[in-house]
């Protein structure tokens, strides 16, 4: 089956995804996440591209870019994939794909729209429940937006997001601030992510790969194969890492590093 054109975007400005293939974690430490970074920069400046904004999750990363075109786009992600891809797995010691299949992005078309992506990618960390405040997160342009230095210089560009807010420079940062405090249901990317399993449909599908053993008996495994189940347990379409803590009473940090 022939691939899907890309959206054109008017604006020039992308909102992108991309996953580790079998949602595998992609950022392992610090350092990896760094590495990412300034073949980013590196690849963005090349390019002749902007960043307006990032967050780099453990399986996941989100990214908002002016690319000009959607030539330039794709070109810049496949560069920006084999890339970290090779080094990572030269790091790793392993071999094969990294990133699962193509990324996905959606047009930024207007003003309104781009205040919610950035809302929404600063936010994700804060949805998955690794931090309370969006500006907590270490690895999201979050901090750059609030005044705070990036770990590149040069890296964001802030001016035109701010610039929706006001004019003085400080006054915008403000602003900003309140905009990402206010209590939103922002979703992008349409179809993603799936729909939420209710509680009962996560239990029934955690009792099948128990074996159709009761949930309680999870955390009578032992580390390695309670890990397994977990991390498969992750793969269920719809269901959330807060839902597996609460069904399975086994703390966050574990389900999460499953």
């Amino acid at each position: 089956m022939p691939r899907t054109a890309r959206k054109v975007s008017s604006t020039g400005i992308y909102h992108v995804i991309a996953r580790g293939i079998n949602r595998q974690k992609i950022f392992l430490d610090d350092n990896d996440c760094h590495r990412y970074l300034i073949a980013l920069e590196q690849i963005i400046r090349e390019e002749g591209s902007v960043l307006l904004g990032y967050c780099l999750m453990v399986t996941h990363l989100h990214l908002l870019i002016n690319a000009c075109s959607v030539e330039i786009l794709s070109r810049m992600m496949k560069r920006l994939g084999i890339s970290y891809a090779s080094w990572f797995n030269w790091k790793y010691e392993r071999n094969g794909h990294l990133f699962q299949g193509r990324f996905r992005s959606e047009c930024v078309e207007d003003d309104s729209y781009l205040l919610t992506a950035i809302r929404y990618i600063h936010k994700n960390p804060v949805k998955a429940g690794l931090v309370r405040r969006a500006e907590q997160y270490r690895w999201s342009s979050c901090r750059t937006y609030y005044g705070g230095k990036d770990y590149l210089p040069g890296l964001i560009d802030t001016e035109l997001v701010l610039s929706l807010f006001d004019k003085k420079r400080s006054d915008a940062i403000e602003r900003f601030r309140k905009f990402m405090k206010e209590d939103s249901d922002d979703l992008c990317l349409k179809g993603y992510p799936t729909k939420r399993l209710k509680d009962n449909e996560v239990r029934e599908e955690l009792i099948k790969l128990l074996g159709n053993r009761s949930i309680g008996e999870l955390q009578k495994l032992n580390r390695v194969e309670m890990n397994s189940i977990l991390n498969r347990a992750k793969q269920i379409k719809g269901c959330s890492l807060r839902q597996l803590v609460r069904i399975t009473g086994i703390g966050y940090n574990i389900v999460y590093r499953a």
